[in-house]
C-alpha cells in the first residue's frame, strides 16, 4: 500500500473568522463623512429597520452585545431578586449569566435529540416540578444552538399552558428559520449577537427584536442611562450604557446585506464536511424537521471521546482551531448549585459535550481547505 501524502502545514484556520461583503467601509465612511461619531444616529436606525424587517418584526434596539440585549430582555420580563428563569443547558454561559445579575436563579433543561435545542419533555418536567413547588418562572430563555432553530411550536404550546414568556436567544441563528419563521421571531423578547464569530458582525453588538414596541421604546430607555426627558440629567431608574454606536451600526448594515449568501456558504461548507467524511464512524448535527438551519458551526459527534480528542489534537498540530461542544451549563461550577432537569433518564447534552467537536466553519473557506481539514481527520481516526 502507498503511504499517505502528508498534510502540508498552512496559515491558521479560524474555527469561525468574519467575512466581510464589501460595502461595510462604504456605511462606515458615511458616518465620518456626516459627523454621526456619537453613540446613535442614522446607521443604527437603518440597522434596526433592517434587522426587524428582516426578521418580519416590528421593533428593534441596537445593543453592544447580544449579552446586553438578553439582559434588559429578562429585566423587562419584571424579574426581581430570587425568581427564577428556566435556561437550556446545552449553550454558552452569556445565555445564563444575565439571568443572574439581577439576582435571579437559572434552572437548566436538557437538549433533545432532534435538534439539540432545548426539549420539550425535559421543560415539561420542569414546569411540573415548579407546579408542586408553588414557584413558577419568570420566563424560559430557549438558546438556539449553532444556526439551528428549537422547535418553538411544541416549546410555545408548552410556555402558553402555563402562562410564562420565551425569551430567544438567537445570538447563533440569524438567517435560521423554522416552519417558515424566521428565527427571533418566537419570543415574546428575542435578541441576536453580531460577535466577530457570528454570521454576520459589528465587531461587537447585539440587538433586542419584538413584536412589542412599547418594551422595546423601555429598552431604549434602560439601555441609554434611564434618562429623563429634562433639559438636565434627571434619573429616576437605574440604567445601563447598553447602546450601539453609530459607526460599528455602520458594519451591521453591510453585513445584513451578504446575509442569505453567508447562510449558503456555510451550508455549503457543512455539506462539503459531510460528503468527504461520510465513510467515517462520525455523527453530524440533524436538521430538524421543518427547520432551516445556518450551520453557523459544522458541529459532529464521534465514538469517542478519545477519537474527538485524537481529532482536536492533530488539527490543532496543523494550526486548525476546533472546539469542543458546549459544556453544559449544569456541569458549570459557577452554576453547581442550580437546578437541572434532563431529556430522559441520562443527560443528553452532558454526552454531546463529552464526544462532540464543532470544525471550522467560516464562509468563506474553500474546498480545497475542506480537504485539508478532512484528511487531517482521516488520518486522526
Amino acid at each position: 500500500m502507498m503511504a499517505q501524502p502528508k498534510p502540508v502545514q498552512k496559515e491558521k484556520i479560524y474555527l469561525s473568522a468574519p467575512h466581510m461583503g464589501g460595502r461595510e467601509q462604504f456605511y462606515v465612511q458615511r458616518a465620518f463623512d456626516e459627523n454621526w461619531i456619537a453613540p446613535l444616529g442614522p446607521n443604527v436606525d437603518e440597522f434596526e429597520a433592517t434587522v426587524a424587517q428582516y426578521s418580519g418584526l416590528g421593533h428593534a434596539a441596537a445593543m453592544s452585545s447580544g449579552t446586553a440585549a438578553l439582559h434588559l430582555a429578562v429585566k423587562l420580563l419584571g424579574l426581581e431578586q430570587g425568581d427564577t428563569v428556566f435556561c437550556s443547558s446545552f449553550t454558552f454561559a452569556a445565555s445564563a449569566n444575565p439571568i443572574v445579575y439581577d439576582g435571579g436563579v437559572p434552572v437548566f433543561i436538557d437538549a433533545e435529540p432532534e435538534s439539540w435545542n432545548m426539549s420539550p419533555s425535559a421543560l415539561e418536567a420542569a414546569f411540573e416540578a415548579a407546579k408542586q413547588s408553588g414557584k413558577m418562572p419568570k420566563g424560559v430563555v430557549v438558546a438556539n444552538i449553532y444556526g439551528q432553530s428549537a422547535r418553538f411550536d411544541v416549546l410555545k404550546e408548552i410556555c402558553s399552558r402555563y402562562n410564562t414568556p420565551i425569551i430567544e436567544d438567537a445570538a447563533e441563528s440569524l438567517g435560521a428559520s423554522y416552519k417558515g419563521q424566521k428565527s427571533g421571531s418566537f419570543g415574546k423578547l428575542s435578541i441576536f449577537s453580531f460577535n466577530g464569530n457570528k454570521m454576520i458582525t459589528t465587531s461587537g453588538g447585539g440587538m433586542l427584536v419584538s413584536n412589542d414596541g412599547e418594551a422595546i421604546q423601555k429598552a431604549r430607555y434602560l439601555s441609554t442611562q434611564a434618562r429623563q426627558p429634562a433639559a438636565h440629567y434627571e434619573h429616576t431608574d437605574i440604567g445601563y450604557n447598553y447602546r450601539l454606536s453609530n459607526v460599528l451600526a455602520g458594519i451591521g448594515i453591510g453585513q445584513m446585506e451578504v446575509l442569505d449568501e453567508r447562510v449558503k456558504q456555510r451550508r455549503q461548507v457543512f455539506n462539503w464536511y459531510t460528503q468527504k467524511l461520510a465513510d467515517k464512524p462520525i455523527d453530524w448535527m440533524p436538521e430538524v424537521e421543518g427547520g432551516y438551519s445556518t450551520r453557523w458551526l459544522t458541529a459532529c459527534t464521534f465514538k469517542t471521546a478519545a477519537q474527538r480528542d485524537a481529532v482536536m489534537n492533530l488539527l490543532a498540530e496543523h494550526n486548525v482551531e476546533s472546539r469542543p461542544l458546549w459544556k453544559p451549563l449544569h456541569m458549570q461550577p459557577v452554576f453547581a448549585d442550580c437546578a437541572y432537569f434532563t431529556h430522559g433518564e441520562t443527560s443528553l447534552c452532558s454526552d454531546l459535550f463529552d464526544r462532540g467537536l464543532c470544525l471550522p466553519s467560516s464562509s468563506f473557506l474553500t474546498e480545497d481547505d475542506i480537504d485539508f481539514i478532512t484528511s487531517l481527520i482521516k488520518k486522526a481516526l
